[in-house]
């Protein structure tokens, strides 16, 4: 039986710049298909003070995982995230996926990790 949901919200973006380190900072966005469908997946994206039209369309392949990273245009589907800029995505799926949302910010010696599960009812 595959496991996920269709609709998935992510409040907490902020792209952090690359960094001078080995590890370059960085967003991402995870998603696991365990379904025998193609996922293709649409995101929107909302900013603080203004509507954003940006045509974001991801596509995962049955039984398969795939990394989007924020900071990749191609990801992006050409879409430029802005460095340091609260946003947030939601990310609705033609399918059941499961979605975890990470960030690796290296702006400082000690830098910070983290992943989380995106919202989804």
């Amino acid at each position: 039986m595959a496991i996920g949901k269709k609709v998935w919200i992510i409040p907490d973006c902020e792209l952090p710049y690359p960094g001078e380190g080995v590890l370059k900072g960085h967003e991402s966005v995870i998603i696991v298909n365990d379904t025998d469908e193609v996922a293709n997946i649409k995101v929107k994206i909302y900013l603080v003070d203004k509507d954003c039209d940006a045509d974001i369309t991801w596509t995962v392949l049955p039984g398969r995982v795939r990394c989007f990273r924020m900071n990749d245009l191609e990801d992006m589907c050409g879409f430029e995230v802005p460095y340091e800029t609260q946003y947030a995505m939601k990310v609705t799926s033609s399918c059941d996926i499961v979605l975890q949302y990470g960030r690796l910010d290296n702006r400082q010696t000690n830098l910070a990790y983290y992943t989380t599960l995106g919202y989804t009812e």
